[in-house]
């Protein structure tokens, strides 16, 4: 009698261990693929944002060539806010994707673009698409 009652425990508790054993599997192969898309997820937006970055850096430094000149005593605020701006470009941290402050550098250093070309008086539309990214006017 104490046979057939483990081989009836065994059918009654297979339930239970073969969902324990495909939790752990499920477990497994959820936790390797949110790697890798993870991983896809963080190299496809850090390229956005290096992107982002590159294209400000490039229309600072070709606006402080062309203000740098033909400087005139008005274009002092405008050298001023180019300056900070290509400042806060260099010290963004492009190697530390774990810094606490990243998006809100990121933010800044839109906020200041904005208001350079406000002081310019430049119109930019930065598009990130299939073809590329870029800032056109």
């Amino acid at each position: 009698m104490a046979g057939s009652q483990d081989m009836f425990d065994a059918i009654v508790m297979a339930d239970e261990r073969f969902h324990g054993e495909g939790y752990q599997e499920g477990y497994e192969e959820g936790s390797s693929l949110g790697i890798i898309e993870g991983r896809q997820y963080g190299t496809l937006h850090g390229a956005k944002i290096g992107s982002e970055i590159g294209c400000y850096q490039g229309f600072a430094i070709a606006w402080k060539c062309l203000l740098h000149s033909c400087a005139t005593e008005k274009d002092s605020r405008k050298m001023k806010v180019l300056e900070s701006l290509i400042g806060m470009i260099q010290k963004f941290p492009y190697d530390d994707p774990t810094y606490d402050k990243l998006h809100e550098d990121l933010d800044k250093i839109r906020g200041k673009f904005k208001q350079l070309c406000s002081l310019l008086n430049v119109q930019p539309d930065f598009k990130i698409s299939v073809e590329g990214s870029g800032l056109s006017f």
